[in-house]
This record gives C-alpha cells, sequence and structure tokens, in this order.
C-alpha cells in the first residue's frame, strides 16, 4: 500500500514561564511557609509525574528547609505506580533524577500506610508511615487535567494527598466511585487530610505548552482547594492539542508514564476506556497506533489498551506486573489490554491503514507525534495543510513516511527527549 505524504508542522503555544525558578520559589517559602521548629522532620511528597525542573525545585525547597534548621526528607507518593512496592517506587524516582547524593537528603519509600481519619461520607483517609510519622508534610505536584474525570478539582494536590501519599489503598479507594465521583472525593479526602494538621503546606506547579514553569505557588493548607482550582484554569489554557480533531490515523512514536499517567493522555487521544462511560466526542481519531514504550516507564505499559495497533518493540519492554497492577488498582483494567501486534511500525501503519478500506489512501487524514506531552513538533498527511490555523507553521514540502531497515519510524529520532 502506497503511504499517504505528511508535512511536518510547528504549533506557536503561549510561552509565559518563571526565569529564575530558584529565587522565585525561596520568595514564596519566605512569605508563605510557617515557622518551623528547630530540627523538625518535615516530608515533601515526589510522585511519578514528568515534571520539568523538578530536581531543581525539589532541591531548592530542601537546601531552604535545611538552611532554616529542619530535617527534609523526600517520600515517594505515586499511588500504585512502581508496581505498588516499595522497590519499584524508588526506582522511579531514581529514573527521575532523586537521588539522596543530588538531592541532599534522604528519600523513603513505601508501601505501608496508616488509616488517618474519615471524612463525613465514610472515606478512609490514608498516609503513607514515613509521611505521618514526620513533624508535617509539604505536599508538592504538578496541576493539570486528569485522564478520567472532571471537575472544580483534578490532578493535583488534592489528588496527590488522596492517592500519592495513600498508596495503592487510597487510589483503589478513589478510582472505585467512578469517575463521577471523583473530583468530590479527592475534594472530601484531601479537607479531611488537611483537618489533621499535618499538612504545612501545598506546592503547586502549572507547565506551559512547551513544559517550562510558568506558575510555582506555595500555597497555605486552608487555601489549597480554592488555589487548585485557581491553577487547574490556568493549567487548561496552556494544555497542548493535536491541532485535527477528526483523524482516520493517529500515530503516537512513544508511550509511558513519563508522559501521562495513562501512557498517553486521554485528553490528547480523546479515548478513555473506562466501562460505562461514553468516549470523549472530540477529539475523534478512527485508529490509533503505538509503537514504543519510554525506558523511564520501567515496563509499565498503562495505557496500551487505548491503541488499536502496536508493535513487537513495545510489547518486549512491557512489564504484565506493573502494568496490570496499575489497571486492576485504578480498575480501569480495559487500558490494558493488548492491541494488534505486528513486527514493526511499518507493518502496524499498513495495517491501520488497509483496516480503514479506502480506495485512495491519499485522502486520509494522517497525524504522527512524537507523544502525547510534546506537541509543538508533528507531522500530518500533506492534504490537512490547508486545515490549519494561522498558529501552525509549515516546516517542510510534502515527505514520504520514512522508515529504518527495521521497519521503524524515522521521525523523532533526533529530537532532544526531555526524560532521557
Amino acid at each position: 500500500m502506497k503511504f499517504p505524504k505528511v508535512l511536518k508542522i510547528r504549533q506557536n503555544f503561549k510561552n509565559e514561564k518563571i526565569e529564575n525558578i530558584d529565587t522565585h520559589l525561596i520568595e514564596k517559602l519566605k512569605k508563605h511557609l510557617p515557622s518551623i521548629k528547630n530540627s523538625a522532620s518535615i516530608a515533601i511528597t515526589v510522585g511519578s509525574r514528568g515534571i520539568s525542573n523538578r530536581v531543581l525545585i525539589v532541591k531548592t525547597l530542601v537546601d531552604y528547609l535545611k538552611r532554616i534548621g529542619a530535617a527534609p526528607f523526600i517520600i515517594g507518593a505515586m499511588g500504585s505506580h512502581g508496581g505498588g512496592t516499595s522497590e519499584g517506587q524508588r526506582e522511579v524516582l531514581q529514573s527521575l533524577g532523586f537521588t539522596e547524593e543530588e538531592i541532599g537528603c534522604p528519600i523513603y519509600t513505601s508501601d505501608e500506610v496508616i488509616e488517618v481519619a474519615e471524612t463525613k461520607n465514610g472515606y478512609t483517609v490514608y498516609c503513607d508511615k514515613y509521611a505521618w510519622e514526620s513533624d508535617g508534610i509539604i505536599v508538592l505536584n504538578r496541576i493539570k487535567l486528569h485522564t478520567a474525570f472532571r471537575g472544580l478539582n483534578e490532578s493535583g494536590l488534592l489528588k496527590m494527598m488522596t492517592v500519592g501519599l495513600g498508596k495503592s489503598k487510597g487510589a483503589n479507594q478513589l478510582h472505585r466511585q467512578g469517575p463521577a465521583y471523583m473530583s468530590e472525593t479527592i475534594q472530601e479526602v484531601g479537607a479531611a487530610f488537611i483537618e489533621t494538621g499535618k499538612i504545612i503546606a501545598g506546592v503547586g506547579i502549572v507547565e506551559n505548552s512547551y513544559e517550562e514553569t510558568a506558575y510555582l505557588e506555595v500555597i497555605k493548607p486552608d487555601d489549597i482547594l480554592e488555589a487548585e482550582r485557581e491553577l487547574l484554569v490556568k493549567a487548561k489554557e496552556y494544555f497542548p492539542r493535536v491541532p485535527i480533531e477528526n483523524l482516520d490515523l493517529l500515530v503516537v512514536k512513544k508511550m509511558g508514564k513519563n508522559y501521562s499517567g495513562t501512557g498517553m493522555d486521554t485528553n490528547v487521544i480523546g479515548r478513555s476506556k473506562i466501562q460505562g462511560v461514553p468516549e470523549p466526542k472530540s477529539p475523534e481519531y478512527k485508529r490509533i497506533i503505538v509503537t514504543d514504550l519510554h525506558e523511564s516507564s520501567h515496563g509499565n505499559a498503562t495505557g496500551i489498551g487505548l491503541a488499536d495497533f502496536t508493535t513487537e518493540k513495545l510489547i518486549g519492554k512491557l512489564d504484565r506486573e506493573k502494568t496490570y497492577w496499575n489497571c486492576i488498582t485504578s480498575t480501569y483494567v480495559q487500558r490494558a489490554m493488548i492491541p494488534m501486534v505486528f513486527d514493526n511500525d511499518q507493518q502496524a501503519i499498513q495495517a491501520a491503514l488497509k483496516s480503514l478500506a479506502v480506495d485512495n489512501p491519499e485522502e486520509l487524514r494522517i497525524a504522527v507525534i512524537e507523544n502525547t506531552l510534546h506537541l509543538e513538533t508533528l507531522y500530518i498527511s500533506s492534504n490537512l495543510g490547508k486545515h490549519l490555523s494561522d498558529k501552525v507553521e509549515l516546516l517542510s514540502e510534502p515527505m514520504e513516511l520514512e522508515f529504518s531497515e527495521q521497519g521503524n519510524l524515522m521521525f523523532f529520532e533526533e529530537e532532544e527527549d526531555s526524560y532521557g
């Protein structure tokens, strides 16, 4: 089958960012962090999410706490990620650059939680045992759209309290409520956690469409609920998308937990695969191929079931135990189901095009993206060039899809990977 020709394009996004992150954060800490007694042990939550400047932000926070006489430490706070085990969580943190030598403080991981409160509707508030034994917790997380539910509060500080610190038990309790009630649940559990008095501050991060730090706020505990809502609005304004909402085929070069909690962001690909919940009306992509899994995902291919086609290359990297445990805990088991598997990218694309059953492949609407997080540069079929807005820059003439001798798609091979 003859493949359609493609154009290389670049999207121009809003690019406000903080220039001097360490100076900015220190000023915020001086203004909003409460007084801390000498030698007080302070737990800082660090999850599995890909966050730009993550090491700089956490190291700056650690150094500041040490300068004022506190004894900070990092706590692995990532729900069921890392296989839900202490060893798996430590492995994830190391892959993200968090080592005791680099950060300058102890790092604790555990799969053990303590029941610390109960909400008015009967939800249990769980907390990692090391964090609960500290003198205070600073909850740090990036604030963004969630991949399963909508609400005033989605993925951020409250979810870090509910799931990150709650480990597998907290994650399972939340997901049992179903998408319609998950925002309300994290608000209720988060509020109850704050009422324990153990949270001393929140550090909320919002990134622009280029993954640069646009907002970095230190928030007092009683203000977290409302402040997070305001930051979520900012995050939505920056959220990058594929510039064409209706495609016959979307090719995703790599998936992974470093790009999204679901491997491929459901808000980008327009699929959620949650039983009983209607699929999003937009964007609408008839076929989706994912060709590879990023190494920093450590074999966790949660979200592979969102695709229709994949490759032996990706399947060879899949760790079934980690993937299954993540999807069982979330209750979204369809996201772990294996798509059609082909020897290489070229065969997978050819099969997808054949499945669309059109007489002229040149008429198909196609996009190729590096992953669902980096959407500045991408490739689209040449017939879509006339549909681009003035915020999209054309970078090439129509070109053929390029494959290696092994049948791997060559696009993005030279791109810098922020999580490599």
